[in-house]
């Protein structure tokens, strides 16, 4: 059974989505106390928080932040403020998909067995691929250059991965975002963009300056 850690402080919102998760099987636990998200989180070990913004004392982006530092647990936001700014903000921060409110339950429900089956069933282990040097440990999700190890979040990772199967190869922007979130109707262009830049950051901080380059109106590529 999969723990779902939910952060909603909208009582009615709470108790429906955890009522029509637990019919399906899972174990929900909604937040007591929204200055201690971060504890609670720890004690309750889940596989997948559901995160509201909009919080008292701290908002959604500040606990996904802090929940970044101890875990890589994927992260759906759950918000009525969905336009680009805030979904933007969201994956910046490190969250791994957003639902807009107002939402149907079923809806959330296939986001959240889509989520927990690509976070739990990736079942490439031992995988090791290698590129002028570079090598990615698939299964530790570790990129290794010139003894600098760099942790990749799962999206950085499938990204890496994808590119560094292709080699030299030009990949669609439709691919990754397929790759991502397995259907494209899951992500926009505005988010794989921000995982990307993301991505390069982490790279040249590795001394990979410029290590994926971009094919304007079409993809990317490895250098």
């Amino acid at each position: 059974m999969y723990r779902i850690y939910l952060v909603e402080d909208d009582v009615i919102i709470a108790r429906s989505i955890k009522k029509h998760l637990e019919n399906w099987e899972y174990e929900v636990q909604c937040t007591k106390d929204f200055s201690a998200v971060t504890k609670e989180f720890a004690e309750f070990a889940p596989q997948l928080v559901l995160m509201d913004i909009g919080l008292p004392f701290y908002n959604g982006y500040y606990w996904c932040g802090e929940i970044r530092k101890i875990s890589k647990v994927p992260i759906i936001f759950l918000s009525s403020a969905a336009d680009n700014m805030n979904i933007v903000m969201a994956v910046n921060m490190g969250a791994d998909d957003f639902i807009a409110k107002p939402f149907d339950l079923s809806v959330l429900t296939v986001k959240v067995q889509a989520m927990l089956r690509r976070t739990y069933d990736f079942t490439e282990t031992g995988e090791v691929l290698t590129y002028h040097g570079v090598m990615l440990q698939v299964a530790e999700a570790v990129l290794t250059y010139q003894d600098k190890k760099v942790e990749l979040t799962r999206n950085e990772l499938r990204i890496l991965k994808t590119l560094m199967e292709n080699k030299e190869k030009v990949v669609s922007r439709d691919t990754l975002m397929t790759k991502l979130w397995e259907s494209d109707c899951f992500v926009d262009e505005n988010t794989l963009s921000v995982n990307v830049n993301r991505l390069r950051r982490k790279l040249a901080d590795a001394g990979l300056e410029d290590f994926i380059l971009t094919k304007k109106g079409i993809g990317y590529r490895l250098k």
